[in-house]
């Protein structure tokens, strides 16, 4: 169990560096870095295999940890984009691995399951959240076009590649035995 954990942090820590340093490979051109999402990527790979409440702190502590490092992304002016994608983030981290954890089989068919509602969840949040900011002059000019523009038109780049990318990375893991999916039985007996 103790050796699980540490294992568990290590994992976190690298994911939240992954996160941290992947904006660089798109961050030279805004819009490019914009739609591919580089810090989505290791929030929901820390989700899925060290647990919901890693998920949930990566995601969490991310984007704060970032614009403090790098001053990007903006969290208060001209939109509060880095306090927003803190809520986004962390509903991406907490909703990919609670559901897979809770799925009957680990495996790709729960792994996409999992990523799919954790990526509606978090958009759902995001909007949310900068809906919030309005009364408070924060996200002035958000509206329903801005959300289905945000959450969902320019992101396709981005949720292309995480549908790709993430379940790629995980069939690879488990080849290599560092993650393994498991069947129902398995699940049972871990469970109890």
């Amino acid at each position: 169990m103790k050796n699980n954990m540490i294992k568990n942090m290590i994992l976190a820590a690298m994911f939240l560096a992954a996160g941290l340093l992947l904006p660089f490979l798109t961050g030279q051109i805004p819009q490019f870095g914009n739609m591919m999402l580089p810090m989505h990527i290791p929030v929901l790979l820390c989700g899925l295999i060290c647990g919901w409440k890693y998920g949930l702190i990566i995601g969490l502590i991310l984007p704060g940890f970032r614009f403090f490092l790098f001053g990007s992304p903006p969290f208060l002016a001209p939109f509060p984009i880095g306090l927003a994608m803190t809520f986004e983030l962390a509903a991406y981290g907490f909703f990919a691995g609670f559901l897979y954890q809770r799925s009957r089989w680990q495996c790709v068919i729960a792994l996409y399951r999992s990523m799919i509602i954790a990526m509606v969840a978090g958009r759902l949040v995001w909007g949310a959240v900068m809906a919030l900011f309005v009364p408070l002059g924060l996200s002035a000019g958000f509206s329903l076009a801005a959300f289905m523009a945000g959450a969902l038109l320019n992101a396709i780049p981005g949720i292309i590649i995480q549908l790709t990318l993430i379940p790629v990375i995980m069939v690879t893991l488990n080849r290599a035995g560092l993650v393994k999916f498991r069947k129902e039985k398995a699940a049972k007996a871990e469970s109890q």
